[in-house]
């Protein structure tokens, strides 16, 4: 009997979901699950759940999962419903990239959060930090060239630009905890 790694069950899951209907979305997934194995060293044991999670933030955005049109809680429905996830991974896409401020401004915080608890922070940091650091395309960015482009991408006066720019303290603050993180495993002596 063969056991499939967290990893190995996610990016076919993510792929049969993304690649033919959003060929674009599944190539951002693909490059935000790149930035989190390339902060695989802060993260411990927690490394191949950040991927699998990022690897799967997007699945939302498919047709064969969009029910509210919010995609971390329909991706994160769909992930505990029908894929009988991880619970951390559903947790992860739930709240992925502040996603709790998109659920307000859309009337759906209180279903997001009675559904999946926010209870990962570091976790939650970390795929903040790789979403916003990953062009659309799934190139490398920076979160406030990530932020203008989404802005830009909706219109500034639409929901998600709003939201966008709402959360763009909390982004910031993510990629600069992470960012802390990550220097401070570089300076520890081998």
């Amino acid at each position: 009997m063969t056991v499939t790694t967290l990893t190995e069950w996610a990016y076919p899951l993510a792929e049969s979901l993304l690649a033919k209907p959003l060929p674009r979305r599944w190539a951002h997934s693909q490059g935000v699950a790149e930035r989190a194995r390339l902060i695989a060293p802060i993260l411990g044991e927690d490394d191949e759940l950040l991927e699998a999670a990022a690897v799967l933030h997007d699945i939302g955005y498919s047709p064969d999962v969009a029910v509210t049109g919010f995609h971390p809680l329909d991706g994160a429905r769909y992930l505990r419903d029908v894929a009988r996830a991880d619970e951390r991974v559903v947790r992860l896409v739930a709240h992925h990239s502040c996603a709790w401020m998109e659920a307000e401004a859309r009337g759906l915080r209180e279903d997001l959060e009675n559904e999946f608890p926010r209870d990962l922070p570091h976790l939650n940091d970390a795929l903040c930090f790789c979403d916003m650091n990953t062009t659309p395309d799934g190139t490398p960015t920076n979160p406030v060239d990530r932020i203008n482009e989404i802005a830009g991408r909706y219109g500034a006066d639409s929901l998600i630009g709003t939201f966008i720019r709402r959360a763009e303290p909390e982004i910031l603050a993510c990629t600069a905890r992470i960012l802390e993180r990550v220097a401070a495993v570089k300076r520890q002596p081998m």
